[in-house]
Protein backbone atom coordinates (compact mmCIF):
# COMPACT_ATOMS: atom_id res chain seq x y z
CA UNK A 1 0.00 0.00 0.00
CA UNK A 2 1.02 3.18 -0.72
CA UNK A 3 1.56 5.87 1.61
CA UNK A 4 -1.42 8.03 2.22
CA UNK A 5 -0.97 11.58 1.66
CA UNK A 6 2.18 12.49 0.82
CA UNK A 7 3.70 15.63 -0.76
CA UNK A 8 6.18 16.79 -2.52
CA UNK A 9 8.01 18.33 0.42
CA UNK A 10 7.36 14.56 2.18
CA UNK A 11 9.28 12.88 -0.73
CA UNK A 12 11.83 15.39 -0.27
CA UNK A 13 12.29 14.52 3.51
CA UNK A 14 11.96 11.31 2.47
CA UNK A 15 14.88 11.03 -0.17
CA UNK A 16 17.29 12.83 2.43
CA UNK A 17 16.07 10.43 5.36
CA UNK A 18 15.33 6.83 3.67
CA UNK A 19 14.79 3.95 3.84
CA UNK A 20 14.89 3.16 0.08
CA UNK A 21 11.76 1.24 0.15
CA UNK A 22 9.57 3.61 1.46
CA UNK A 23 11.24 6.59 -0.68
CA UNK A 24 10.53 4.84 -3.69
CA UNK A 25 7.02 3.79 -2.68
CA UNK A 26 6.55 7.73 -1.65
CA UNK A 27 7.85 8.52 -5.27
CA UNK A 28 5.61 6.31 -7.16
CA UNK A 29 2.18 7.31 -4.83
CA UNK A 30 3.49 11.41 -5.30
CA UNK A 31 3.82 10.91 -9.06
CA UNK A 32 0.36 8.74 -9.33
CA UNK A 33 2.29 6.07 -11.45
CA UNK A 34 1.27 2.66 -11.22
CA UNK A 35 3.59 -0.68 -11.74
CA UNK A 36 2.72 -1.53 -14.73
CA UNK A 37 3.41 1.88 -16.48
CA UNK A 38 6.98 1.86 -14.26
CA UNK A 39 7.86 -0.90 -16.16
CA UNK A 40 6.01 0.38 -19.77
CA UNK A 41 8.27 3.69 -19.21
CA UNK A 42 11.03 2.04 -18.35
CA UNK A 43 11.37 -1.06 -21.29
CA UNK A 44 10.87 1.85 -23.71
CA UNK A 45 14.16 3.14 -22.41
CA UNK A 46 15.71 -0.08 -22.71
CA UNK A 47 15.37 -0.66 -18.70
CA UNK A 48 14.03 -4.92 -18.90
CA UNK A 49 12.76 -5.33 -14.98
CA UNK A 50 9.82 -7.05 -13.77
CA UNK A 51 6.67 -5.83 -12.33
CA UNK A 52 7.04 -8.77 -9.03
CA UNK A 53 10.41 -7.26 -8.77
CA UNK A 54 9.34 -3.01 -8.48
CA UNK A 55 6.63 -4.39 -6.33
CA UNK A 56 9.09 -6.22 -3.66
CA UNK A 57 11.59 -3.17 -3.92
CA UNK A 58 9.14 -0.54 -2.59
CA UNK A 59 7.52 -2.96 -0.39
CA UNK A 60 11.07 -3.79 1.05
CA UNK A 61 10.54 -7.44 0.43
CA UNK A 62 13.80 -7.08 -2.00
CA UNK A 63 16.32 -4.64 -2.64
CA UNK A 64 18.26 -3.83 -6.16
CA UNK A 65 21.99 -5.43 -6.13
CA UNK A 66 22.37 -6.37 -9.64
CA UNK A 67 24.20 -4.15 -12.21
CA UNK A 68 21.00 -4.51 -13.89
CA UNK A 69 18.78 -3.92 -11.46
CA UNK A 70 20.78 -0.43 -10.02
CA UNK A 71 20.22 0.36 -13.95
CA UNK A 72 17.09 0.39 -12.96
CA UNK A 73 16.60 2.37 -10.12
CA UNK A 74 18.78 5.17 -11.69
CA UNK A 75 15.84 5.00 -14.77
CA UNK A 76 13.46 5.15 -12.09
CA UNK A 77 15.46 7.93 -10.59
CA UNK A 78 14.58 10.14 -14.25
CA UNK A 79 11.23 8.49 -14.88
CA UNK A 80 10.14 9.92 -11.55
CA UNK A 81 11.52 13.12 -11.51
CA UNK A 82 14.23 12.73 -8.87
CA UNK A 83 17.39 14.45 -8.14
CA UNK A 84 20.21 11.92 -9.66
CA UNK A 85 21.57 9.58 -7.06
CA UNK A 86 18.76 10.07 -4.72
CA UNK A 87 17.57 6.34 -4.64
CA UNK A 88 20.77 5.09 -5.11
CA UNK A 89 22.42 6.99 -2.24
CA UNK A 90 19.39 5.04 -0.05
CA UNK A 91 21.15 1.98 -1.27
CA UNK A 92 24.46 1.93 0.52
CA UNK A 93 28.06 1.47 -0.54
CA UNK A 94 27.80 -0.13 -4.10
CA UNK A 95 24.27 -0.61 -4.19
CA UNK A 96 24.31 -2.29 -0.59
CA UNK A 97 24.31 -6.30 -0.33
CA UNK A 98 21.67 -7.13 1.96
CA UNK A 99 18.34 -9.05 0.41
CA UNK A 100 15.88 -7.11 2.85
CA UNK A 101 15.81 -3.38 3.22
CA UNK A 102 16.66 -1.47 6.16
CA UNK A 103 18.42 1.25 7.02
CA UNK A 104 22.48 1.22 6.88
CA UNK A 105 23.72 -0.38 10.08
CA UNK A 106 26.11 -0.97 12.80
CA UNK A 107 25.83 -3.18 15.48
CA UNK A 108 25.48 -2.19 19.09
CA UNK A 109 29.13 -4.52 19.90
CA UNK A 110 31.29 -1.86 17.96
CA UNK A 111 29.56 1.27 19.15
CA UNK A 112 29.55 0.73 23.25
CA UNK A 113 31.84 -0.27 25.67
CA UNK A 114 29.52 -2.52 27.34
CA UNK A 115 27.62 -3.94 24.48
CA UNK A 116 27.38 -7.10 26.45
CA UNK A 117 24.69 -5.58 28.71
CA UNK A 118 23.00 -3.86 25.86
CA UNK A 119 22.88 -7.06 24.32
CA UNK A 120 21.48 -9.07 27.11
CA UNK A 121 18.54 -6.11 28.43
CA UNK A 122 17.50 -5.89 24.44
CA UNK A 123 17.14 -9.43 24.28
CA UNK A 124 15.08 -9.68 27.57
CA UNK A 125 12.87 -7.26 26.06
CA UNK A 126 12.43 -8.97 22.65
CA UNK A 127 13.60 -6.41 20.65
CA UNK A 128 13.99 -6.81 16.61
CA UNK A 129 16.94 -5.68 14.74
CA UNK A 130 15.62 -2.05 14.33
CA UNK A 131 12.37 -1.85 15.42
CA UNK A 132 10.43 -0.71 12.12
CA UNK A 133 11.51 3.22 12.88
CA UNK A 134 13.67 5.60 11.31
CA UNK A 135 14.98 8.56 12.90
CA UNK A 136 13.68 11.57 11.32
CA UNK A 137 14.96 14.57 14.44
CA UNK A 138 16.39 14.10 17.37
CA UNK A 139 17.28 17.10 19.78
CA UNK A 140 19.23 15.64 22.89
CA UNK A 141 19.32 18.00 25.78
CA UNK A 142 22.34 17.04 28.41
CA UNK A 143 22.43 18.19 32.18
CA UNK A 144 26.28 18.72 34.27
CA UNK A 145 25.69 19.25 37.78
CA UNK A 146 27.41 21.44 40.19
CA UNK A 147 29.69 18.38 41.30
CA UNK A 148 30.49 17.90 37.97
CA UNK A 149 27.80 14.83 37.12
CA UNK A 150 25.70 13.86 34.28
CA UNK A 151 22.28 14.95 35.93
CA UNK A 152 20.41 13.80 33.06
CA UNK A 153 19.15 14.41 29.75
CA UNK A 154 16.22 14.73 27.72
CA UNK A 155 15.23 13.89 24.14
CA UNK A 156 12.58 14.90 21.85
CA UNK A 157 12.48 12.40 18.89
CA UNK A 158 10.71 12.39 15.50
CA UNK A 159 10.66 8.93 13.83
CA UNK A 160 9.14 7.45 10.85
CA UNK A 161 7.65 4.06 10.90
CA UNK A 162 9.19 2.01 7.74
CA UNK A 163 6.64 -1.22 8.52
CA UNK A 164 2.84 -1.31 9.72
CA UNK A 165 2.38 -2.11 13.40
CA UNK A 166 5.15 -0.28 15.26
CA UNK A 167 3.69 1.19 18.73
CA UNK A 168 6.88 1.42 20.76
CA UNK A 169 10.37 2.61 20.97
CA UNK A 170 13.21 1.25 23.10
CA UNK A 171 15.39 4.01 24.72
CA UNK A 172 18.97 2.95 26.33
CA UNK A 173 20.62 5.05 28.48
CA UNK A 174 24.62 4.38 29.94
CA UNK A 175 25.51 6.11 33.14
CA UNK A 176 28.75 7.57 33.92
CA UNK A 177 31.58 5.14 35.95
CA UNK A 178 29.85 4.67 39.53
CA UNK A 179 26.37 5.29 38.24
CA UNK A 180 23.69 3.27 40.01
CA UNK A 181 20.93 1.65 37.36
CA UNK A 182 18.36 1.31 40.34
CA UNK A 183 18.04 4.69 41.01
CA UNK A 184 17.96 5.94 37.54
CA UNK A 185 14.34 7.30 36.98
CA UNK A 186 12.98 6.76 33.16
CA UNK A 187 10.28 9.99 32.19
CA UNK A 188 7.81 9.64 29.68
CA UNK A 189 7.34 13.01 27.66
CA UNK A 190 4.70 13.68 25.34
CA UNK A 191 3.06 11.45 23.40
CA UNK A 192 3.79 8.34 24.85
CA UNK A 193 4.33 6.23 28.50
CA UNK A 194 6.80 4.10 30.32
CA UNK A 195 6.70 0.32 29.41
CA UNK A 196 9.06 -2.61 30.91
CA UNK A 197 11.89 -1.22 32.16
CA UNK A 198 15.45 -3.60 32.63
CA UNK A 199 18.58 -2.33 34.34
CA UNK A 200 22.08 -4.04 34.33
CA UNK A 201 24.11 -3.60 37.61
CA UNK A 202 27.57 -2.34 37.65
CA UNK A 203 27.32 -1.10 34.11
CA UNK A 204 25.09 2.02 34.70
CA UNK A 205 23.25 0.35 31.75
CA UNK A 206 18.87 1.02 31.61
CA UNK A 207 16.83 0.17 28.90
CA UNK A 208 13.23 1.36 28.59
CA UNK A 209 10.42 0.75 26.51
CA UNK A 210 8.23 3.94 25.50
CA UNK A 211 4.69 2.85 24.28
CA UNK A 212 3.10 5.14 21.79
CA UNK A 213 -0.16 6.18 22.08
CA UNK A 214 -1.18 4.61 18.85
CA UNK A 215 0.25 2.03 15.97
CA UNK A 216 1.57 3.15 12.99
CA UNK A 217 1.25 2.52 9.62
CA UNK A 218 4.56 2.25 7.30
CA UNK A 219 5.23 5.78 6.36
CA UNK A 220 3.60 7.36 9.29
CA UNK A 221 5.77 9.68 11.60
CA UNK A 222 5.36 10.51 14.99
CA UNK A 223 6.79 12.83 17.58
CA UNK A 224 7.33 11.74 21.91
CA UNK A 225 9.61 13.05 24.21
CA UNK A 226 11.26 11.06 27.09
CA UNK A 227 14.29 11.72 29.16
CA UNK A 228 16.28 9.67 32.37
CA UNK A 229 17.40 10.93 35.61
CA UNK A 230 20.86 10.22 36.78
CA UNK A 231 23.05 12.17 38.84
CA UNK A 232 24.65 8.71 40.47
CA UNK A 233 27.69 8.88 38.53
CA UNK A 234 31.41 10.31 39.03
CA UNK A 235 33.24 12.98 37.20
CA UNK A 236 31.62 13.23 33.84
CA UNK A 237 34.11 14.47 30.93
CA UNK A 238 32.27 13.38 28.18
CA UNK A 239 28.70 12.78 26.26
CA UNK A 240 28.34 10.16 23.40
CA UNK A 241 25.57 9.10 21.72
CA UNK A 242 25.93 5.32 19.13
CA UNK A 243 23.95 5.10 15.80
CA UNK A 244 23.60 1.74 14.68
CA UNK A 245 21.01 2.96 11.91
CA UNK A 246 21.46 6.12 9.26
CA UNK A 247 19.11 8.57 10.19
CA UNK A 248 18.06 12.21 9.76
CA UNK A 249 18.63 15.04 12.04
CA UNK A 250 20.44 14.89 15.23
CA UNK A 251 20.83 17.83 17.90
CA UNK A 252 23.18 17.22 20.64
CA UNK A 253 23.32 20.27 23.51
CA UNK A 254 24.95 20.27 27.33
CA UNK A 255 24.16 22.86 29.49
CA UNK A 256 26.71 22.76 32.59
CA UNK A 257 25.78 23.98 36.01
CA UNK A 258 26.93 27.84 37.02
CA UNK A 259 29.64 26.54 39.97
CA UNK A 260 30.90 23.52 37.31
CA UNK A 261 32.07 25.63 33.74
CA UNK A 262 34.34 23.46 32.04
CA UNK A 263 37.46 24.99 30.47
CA UNK A 264 36.86 23.45 26.77
CA UNK A 265 34.53 21.69 24.82
CA UNK A 266 34.87 19.82 21.51
CA UNK A 267 32.40 17.85 19.49
CA UNK A 268 34.25 14.78 17.88
CA UNK A 269 33.31 11.89 15.60
CA UNK A 270 34.21 8.21 15.78
CA UNK A 271 33.13 4.44 13.51
CA UNK A 272 33.51 2.69 16.57
CA UNK A 273 34.00 2.58 20.46
CA UNK A 274 37.94 1.69 20.05
CA UNK A 275 38.29 3.98 17.05
CA UNK A 276 40.28 7.36 17.02
CA UNK A 277 37.91 10.55 17.50
CA UNK A 278 38.07 12.49 14.22
CA UNK A 279 35.94 15.23 12.76
CA UNK A 280 37.16 17.24 16.15
CA UNK A 281 36.31 20.86 16.86
CA UNK A 282 35.79 23.74 19.41
CA UNK A 283 32.39 24.46 20.39
CA UNK A 284 32.02 28.00 22.52
CA UNK A 285 30.32 27.57 26.11
CA UNK A 286 27.84 30.92 25.82
CA UNK A 287 28.15 32.55 29.07
CA UNK A 288 24.41 33.20 29.44
CA UNK A 289 23.18 29.86 29.40
CA UNK A 290 26.21 28.24 29.90
CA UNK A 291 25.57 25.25 27.24
CA UNK A 292 27.38 23.75 24.02
CA UNK A 293 25.91 21.91 20.96
CA UNK A 294 26.26 20.67 17.47
CA UNK A 295 23.89 19.81 14.34
CA UNK A 296 24.52 16.99 12.37
CA UNK A 297 22.54 16.99 9.23
CA UNK A 298 22.14 13.27 8.13
CA UNK A 299 23.63 10.99 10.86
CA UNK A 300 25.75 7.78 10.10
CA UNK A 301 25.99 4.47 11.66
CA UNK A 302 28.83 5.50 14.22
CA UNK A 303 29.66 7.72 17.55
CA UNK A 304 28.76 11.09 17.65
CA UNK A 305 29.27 13.06 21.09
CA UNK A 306 31.06 16.23 23.15
CA UNK A 307 33.87 15.84 25.72
CA UNK A 308 35.16 18.50 27.87
CA UNK A 309 38.03 19.75 30.39
CA UNK A 310 38.05 20.69 33.66
CA UNK A 311 40.42 23.10 35.23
Amino acid sequence: MAPPGHTEADLAQILHTGPFHLALRTALAVRGLPLQRVQHHLAHRGIKVGVTSLCYWQQGARRPQRPESLKAVRGLEELLRLPGGSLIRLLGPAGGTAEAERPATRSYRSLVEVPGAVEELLTELESPADGGLHTVGHHERVRIGAARELVGRDSQHVVRAHRDGIDRYLAIHHGDPGCDAERVVVRAGENCRTGRVRRHRGTGVVVAELLFDARLRAGETYVFGYGFEDGTGGVSGEYVRGFSFAGGQYVLQVRFHEDALPVRCRRFAQTSAGAPRGARGDLTLSGRHRTVHFVEQGVRPGILGIDWDWD
